[in-house]
């Protein structure tokens, strides 16, 4: 959640760090009153079997910045299965159109800050002017055995910088997460589907 809420203030705040030269464009991106009500999540519907009936979402405008969110659960496990057999998963979007300052320098500052913090960090060329997924999975401090899984992707175009995460967890020898690359792929899919239906190519 620490992420979560330090990547929004990073790419919805200017002046956080500082960035340099005059705004990049927004490219044709538009800010929408519902982000989660364009965010299809075909690839994600099919890895889980429940989607969220009330995601929350908030969009904020402004001259020199809009601001967009989105923040769901994910549920999945046999039908009529036990509590125990479940598994959660939560997403969470974030697309701000900076029209006053040039972000650049913030969005590779984040990419760092993501390294340092031991994520594993992965090019994504032929997406935006720059994008990466950045994985980490964590064992708790208090135990081993849990395990909490971050797979998110970042993307900057112009002035739009567009953030989406996935986080779930397991236990060691008793549940699992989807493989890596299946959320990946589903995180760069469902971006590209809405990134178009907010006015990108």
């Amino acid at each position: 959640m620490v992420s979560v809420v330090w990547t929004a203030v990073v790419l919805t705040v200017p002046g956080i760090v500082a960035g340099k030269g005059a705004p990049l464009g927004l490219h044709g991106y538009h800010a929408v009153d519902d982000l989660c009500a364009k965010a299809k999540l075909a690839k994600f519907g099919q890895i889980y079997r429940k989607p969220d009936d009330t995601p929350r979402h908030r969009t904020d405008r402004d001259p020199a910045l809009d601001s967009m969110t989105c923040a769901l659960s994910l549920q999945n496990g046999s039908v009529g299965g036990s509590e125990g057999d479940t598994e959660y998963a939560s997403l969470y979007a974030q697309l701000g159109l900076h029209k006053a300052v040039n972000v650049s320098a913030e969005f590779d500052a984040e990419r760092t800050g993501r390294k340092q913090a031991g994520y594993r960090i992965t090019d994504v060329p032929g997406l935006g002017d720059a994008a990466y997924t950045a994985y980490r999975d964590e064992a708790s401090e208090s135990d081993k055995a849990w395990h909490s899984v971050t797979h998110e992707l970042l993307v900057r175009e112009g002035g739009m910088t567009y953030y989406l995460s996935w986080s779930g967890s397991y236990q060691d020898g008793k549940s699992t997460v989807p493989e890596q690359e299946t959320i990946r792929q589903a995180l760069l899919s469902d971006s590209r589907d809405l990134l178009k239906a907010v006015g990108g190519r």
